[in-house]
């Protein structure tokens, strides 16, 4: 039977609130074995091996993914494939965290004893302090909740929700502790729109750009001709040593035609703008972006040291994805 339109939002409001209510209570669980589990990780000359059965699987490889991309090295074990050869993976210098919402699956309860005697720090991800698991482990994540989201506290929804965030904590304390910084992420996200953002630089992109440049004598239509072969909308003022002096955009040449009928006797250096914006070709490109909307301009003047090396357009920024 379909639900009742006017039931939807009412039930769809009260899975959120009942959520949030026990990812709020988690707090409480940040404790000793919290700060234990940190530091044992911190310390760890191995991998953390994460393991799971069924919807908590699932978390444990989302916080696989997690660890690694901030630089925790880290790997999935399946928890019932780990008795039939996966054990193998688990290394001497590895920890091992074993995630489970009752911490009594026959599978979890299988596998303990192997890990323990193989002798790696076991830590357990639970949401029941009674259980097996709870009891066995090295170090305990608690990760208890009073109900399921779920109409019939059944199907795994607040569980496997407290169990991510729980992970996020992990993740994020030990990207604290490793002082683990924007640099250190752009390593591991090389690829994308993420990675561009944080690892591509103007001088990356104005070098694929042709070099408009004009000199303070040179002529309006010297300028318009350079202007309409390099195709970027502007040209660069320079001396002869290729220090900026200005910049002569589009707008400038439109403005310049609406005050003078006369074009003969003006000069790159009677339309120019001077002390044009600018931005160092090591800047991130992500910077020039930004400072293009700030400034409300589409094209931002590559420097070094004051030397003129190139234009970065905001159509560069878009064709990488950047906008």
């Amino acid at each position: 039977m379909l639900m009742n339109k006017e039931m939807i939002i009412p039930v769809g409001i009260r899975t959120i609130e009942l959520e949030a209510e026990s990812v709020g209570g988690l707090k409480n669980y940040i404790n000793e074995d919290f700060v234990k589990a940190v530091e044992a990780i911190a310390l760890c000359k191995g991998r953390v091996v994460i393991s799971g059965i069924g919807k908590s699987a699932v978390i444990a490889q989302k916080i696989v993914a997690t660890l690694n991309s901030t630089g925790t090295p880290s790997v999935f074990m399946h928890a019932a494939d780990a008795i039939h050869g996966d054990l193998g993976m688990i290394q001497q210098d590895d920890i091992v965290l074993l995630i489970s919402k009752s911490g009594d699956s026959p599978e979890i309860k299988v596998l303990i004893p192997f890990i323990k005697n193989f002798g790696n720090t076991l830590i357990g991800m639970v949401g029941y302090e009674g259980s097996f698991l709870a009891m066995q482990c090295d170090i305990l994540l608690n990760t208890t909740v009073k109900a399921e989201a779920c109409p019939n506290n059944l199907a795994p929804t607040t569980s496997t929700t407290a169990q991510m965030v729980m992970g996020d904590a992990l993740a994020v304390c030990l990207m604290e502790l490793k002082d683990f910084n924007s640099a250190d992420f752009a390593k591991f996200h090389p690829g994308g729109i993420l990675g561009k953002k944080l690892y591509l630089r103007v001088e990356d992109i104005s070098a694929k750009n042709e070099k408009p440049c004009v000199f303070p004598d040179s002529t309006i239509k010297e300028v318009i001709v350079e202007m309409t072969q390099k195709r970027l909308g502007a040209a660069v003022v320079t001396d002869g040593q290729e220090k900026i002096i200005g910049i002569i955009t589009d707008g400038d040449l439109r403005r310049m035609l609406e005050k003078t009928d006369s074009l003969d006797q003006l000069r790159a250096k009677d339309i120019m703008t001077k002390e044009p914006k600018t931005i160092e070709g090591s800047a991130l490109a992500v910077n020039a972006l930004d400072q293009m909307r700030t400034s409300n301009i589409s094209q931002l003047v590559v420097e070094a040291d004051g030397i003129y090396t190139g234009i970065i357009h905001v159509h560069d920024l878009l064709k990488e994805g950047i906008i």
